[in-house]
């Protein structure tokens, strides 16, 4: 009986605690988005391809639309929102679904909220967080398809039947939708600027993450880095792999040199973005699977 009353105790206190976090990040989000008139940030494409579907328009009537038409499933809700409040409470239900599956056990994973690519996200509403999120809950796995870039290496790292029935639903849903759609993303694959990790020196020194092949986290961080990525953001799923506190202050706090560097330095390049996230956001997670014994696990509980 105390047990239970512990347990149930233990879960309102997880819930208040994602429910803070939400709804301070969500606020910031649309703080910044409404004072720099950011619109809805990134969140906006998915809101795009929410509006052409209603309309029975062309999806992908603008080069800036790359993102494949499921996203299209998640901007729906928001719909009749003011453009920046809706990227905000999107950002915001992101960071809760986050924190809620980071105190499965104890709070000391909320750490990683203090990434710097988190930070980076969050000026621009972008999917990262849920991306992370769906790591921990099989049936929010269909998020990795919404920015696939980013979301693959969680997909492949992560998989599990309850996981791939609920991609493969959401994918059958969109054909459904627009028959044609993967198709028309694909092209528009030549407007996607972008670097490869693994090719900006000293990228090539994350294929060491081999010698601890039987690690998920080594092939999630391997993956990662073969895929192509446009700003720093884009690596806040890196943060998947250090499970103890120490491991995610130390990769949360060398994660800040890149901003730092970024707010006295313009990247001329994406190549200095992609070098500035090898040696800040990568090597330090390299550093971390090679020096940990063991494996270290975050499968949802319900994963078959």
């Amino acid at each position: 009986m105390l047990q239970l009353v512990g347990n149930k105790r233990f879960m309102a206190k997880r819930f208040l605690v994602a429910l803070a976090i939400g709804l301070a990040t969500g606020s910031f989000c649309w703080f910044l988005l409404h004072k720099l008139g950011g619109n809805a940030g990134d969140f906006r494409w998915a809101i795009h391809l929410a509006q052409r579907i209603v309309a029975r328009q062309n999806p992908y009537d603008t080069s800036y639309e790359q993102y494949p038409l499921p996203a299209a499933f998640v901007a729906l809700p928001f719909l009749r929102l003011p453009p920046d409040v809706a990227a905000a409470l999107f950002y915001g239900i992101s960071s809760f679904v986050l924190a809620l599956a980071l105190t499965r056990e104890n709070f000391s994973r909320l750490a990683i909220f203090l990434a710097y690519p988190y930070w980076a996200g969050l000026l621009t509403a972008q999917w990262s967080a849920l991306i992370s999120a769906s790591a921990f809950f099989p049936l929010l796995l269909p998020a990795t398809m919404m920015k696939p870039q980013v979301g693959l290496p969680v997909f492949l790292t992560r998989l599990s039947r309850r996981g791939l029935i609920a991609c493969v639903v959401v994918g059958a849903l969109s054909l459904l939708v627009w028959p044609s759609w993967p198709l028309m993303w694909f092209r528009q694959r030549q407007y996607y600027e972008h670097f490869i990790p693994l090719l900006v020196f000293p990228g090539p020194l994350l294929l060491l993450a081999l010698c601890r092949y039987r690690d998920r986290d080594a092939w999630l961080l391997l993956l990662s880095s073969v895929m192509p990525q446009r700003w720093f953001f884009d690596s806040f799923t890196l943060w998947l792999i250090p499970k103890s506190r120490r491991q995610l202050i130390f990769t949360a706090g060398v994660s800040w040199f890149a901003g730092i560097w970024r707010w006295f330095h313009l990247p001329l390049s994406f190549t200095e973005v992609g070098r500035a996230s090898v040696l800040f956001f990568y090597l330090p997670m390299l550093f971390v699977i090679l020096l940990r014994k063991n494996a270290a696990s975050d499968a949802p509980a319900d994963s078959q």
